[in-house]
């Protein structure tokens, strides 16, 4: 189980800094998203009280962002 969350945990910061890369403000956003999801389970798995709440709000914001982007995507349509 340890290298399965360390795993999670290396694949989620590889998705952030990949998505720092990523032109396309959808996807990068979606590449946020997916590496804070993975980076929240690690954090879980290490029960660090000050990494979880952090990947709570990164995830949530990326998220919230996504949101905000298809619908004014959407909107001009």
């Amino acid at each position: 189980m340890n290298i399965l969350f360390k795993l999670l945990g290396a694949i989620g910061l590889i998705c952030i800094t990949y998505g720092i890369f990523a032109k396309n403000e959808i996807h990068q956003d979606k590449i946020f998203g997916v590496g804070g999801l993975f980076l929240l389970s690690y954090s879980i798995w290490l029960k660090d009280p000050i990494f979880i709440p952090l990947q709570i709000v990164f995830t949530g914001a990326s998220l919230y962002e996504l949101q905000k982007l298809k619908k004014k995507r959407s909107l001009h349509s």
